[in-house]
């Protein structure tokens, strides 16, 4: 098996924690820890199939995605995000490359705009003394699969 084959193989795994993640968010609010450690140390074999050498690719790309991490933990620290959204950024964030890394956060923040809106038309449609929850979860997982079709399955990204 050459390291193409294990490298979508490794993809389409975390797709598919990507949107068990998302789908868990939903339905309780909450992402599990396992899931999230599942999307982190699968990273580390991608890396490795996809031929990231240790010195400075990967200690870029865990940097970059910790400074993310780090930064949704403020909002964590300030109650804007849940923990387990949190660490399912960081967790995505390590598979995603670096010049997809601001494209990939905007796609993330209009999902979640866009998540936000519908659950505050379904609070003013049905009231609840319950405070609203938005399962950013799903915004996470839209974008990080958009980030991985746009890097490793667009194959229109040569026209232009």
């Amino acid at each position: 098996m050459d390291n193409g084959t294990i490298s979508l193989g490794l993809m389409a795994l975390l797709g598919l924690l990507m949107i068990a993640a998302a789908i868990s968010d939903v339905r309780s609010r909450t992402i599990s820890n396992e899931l999230n450690a599942a999307m982190a140390l699968l990273a580390i074999p991608f890396w490795i199939a996809s031929g990231l050498a240790l010195w400075p690719d990967v200690l870029l790309q865990f940097g970059a995605a910790f400074a993310v991490f780090l930064v949704f933990a403020g909002l964590f620290a300030i109650g804007a995000m849940g923990g387990g959204d949190v660490k399912m950024i960081g967790a995505v964030m390590l598979w995603i490359p670096l010049p997809l890394f601001m494209p990939t956060l905007m796609v993330m923040a209009i999902g979640g705009g866009v998540l936000s809106a519908v659950m505050l038309i379904h609070m003013k449609l049905r009231p609840s003394d319950k405070p609203v929850e938005v399962p950013y979860g799903v915004a996470i997982a839209a974008a990080g699969l958009w980030a991985l079709h746009q890097q490793y399955l667009n194959q229109f990204q040569v026209i232009g």
